[in-house]
């Protein structure tokens, strides 16, 4: 069994921050009557002590470590709650430096002799302040259970792209792109079936996925094979590696097994009828015009993610094919590399960042915490002739819901420009 030490340590945290909270809760609640005073109080420690338990128990209780709806929901709910409690403190913490610079200032007038606050009279604590705190954390917590019901919302992004380089054989050629599946998070055949539906529904002449088909295990594929094998193009579905489908991120008996569940996992690509690129690139010809489309295996130059991706081995053979399409699970890959070493990729496809699943997007506005480690994190990039599309995932990983970044289907034109 793994360490539990940290469990401990952020228990206590919990318990810390459950003090501080609760006296934000006595001060908003003394106009109260007693019995009401009782009531609240009960129900709040009632609510942190389990929330303390959940979290202790889960290392020792295998049946919650194996629980989905245990490690997606519960889990969700803890981090929402430790979050609401966080945002409130922050604003508790204000009141209270507040009070003490107040403090400081009555100690020294009334040494200097002069009388700032009546004898014994103290410093209180602001009731708007702890209002606004808990009303602030409560907004949070509340938005977050909200996205519980948005994590199958699927959107369709219609983006049409020009091109100097694109031949005219290739002029309104229709790409669906979609990205971040992560089938062991999914729940729900029927709600995903119909994200399938809609894929399908644009008739697509080509179909781009780009990376994280599963959380860790090709075992979790098995649900959802016959569902994703229904995705078919007339040029093909195409497929890369993200990430998580390296198995990186979960402790395997030996490096074979390890292994091994890579292989199932390409082989779930091949029993699907898509066509997995592993460094490598496929030319296609229409009326004697070339385009080429290369994949390669995650590469990464952000938070110690993984550089699995060879792209001289991708790109080796296209030098001379006037347009070329990338698919590439990690955005950063765009600056760190492409940009710089390949600067004939016109188009270059991602996801990866889920847009964090919680941010604020509107055609004027478009935010996500997410954005203070990507630059690039969702839709479309451009740097000269070059262009990036980010895609905001298909699935969820941790949070099982979505706030303001919606799961998304991308449907990519390519017209010639001019």
């Amino acid at each position: 069994m793994r360490s539990t030490g940290g469990f401990w340590v952020i228990a206590f945290i919990l318990f810390l921050l459950d003090c501080y909270v609760f006296q934000a809760v006595k001060t908003v609640s003394q106009p109260l009557s007693e019995r009401a005073k009782i009531y609240i109080n009960t129900a709040f420690w009632v609510i942190s002590v389990l929330t303390l338990l959940a979290l202790l128990a889960f290392p020792f209780v295998p049946i919650l470590r194996a629980s989905k709806i245990f490690r997606n929901y519960v889990f969700a709910l803890l981090a929402g709650l430790f979050l609401a409690k966080l945002i409130a403190s922050l604003l508790f913490l204000t009141d209270d430096l507040r009070r003490l610079v107040l403090w400081a200032i009555t100690k020294f007038r009334q040494n200097s002799g002069s009388q700032f606050l009546a004898e014994g009279q103290a410093i209180s604590r602001s009731t708007f302040m702890s209002w606004l705190g808990l009303a602030l954390g409560g907004t949070l917590f509340g938005t977050l259970i909200y996205g519980f019901g948005n994590k199958y919302n699927y959107q369709l992004k219609k983006v049409r792209l020009s091109f100097n380089s694109l031949p005219k054989a290739f002029d309104g050629l229709k790409l669906v792109h979609i990205s971040d599946i992560h089938s062991g998070s999914f729940q729900n055949p029927k709600a995903v079936n119909k994200g399938v539906d809609l894929i399908l529904a644009q008739n697509p002449d080509l179909i781009l996925f780009t990376g994280d088909l599963v959380n860790d295990r090709a075992a979790e594929m098995e649900e959802y094979k016959a569902i994703f094998s229904r995705l078919k193009a007339p040029m093909g579905v195409y497929s890369t590696l993200g990430n998580h489908d390296y198995g990186d991120y979960i402790s395997w008996p030996t490096e074979a097994d390890k292994t091994a569940n890579l292989n199932q996992l390409k082989e779930v690509h091949a029993e699907m009828g898509w066509n997995l690129l592993m460094n490598e690139h496929i030319i296609f010809e229409k009326n004697g015009a070339n385009l080429a489309l290369l994949g390669i295996e995650n590469w990464g130059a952000k938070g110690r993610f993984p550089k699995y991706g060879k792209m001289d081995q991708a790109y080796a053979g296209t030098e001379k094919i006037p347009f070329k399409v990338l698919l590439s699970h990690d955005p950063s890959h765009w600056d760190a590399q492409v940009k710089t070493l390949y600067p004939s990729i016109d188009l270059m496809l991602s996801g990866h960042t889920h847009g964090m699943q919680f941010g604020i997007e509107n055609p004027y506005f478009k935010w996500s915490p997410v954005q203070w480690m990507y630059k690039q994190w969702a839709g479309l990039y451009e740097d000269g002739n070059q262009k990036l599309y980010v895609n905001r995932g298909f699935g969820f990983i941790g949070y099982p819901g979505r706030v303001g970044v919606l799961p998304e289907i991308t449907l990519i034109t390519l017209n010639v420009k001019g």
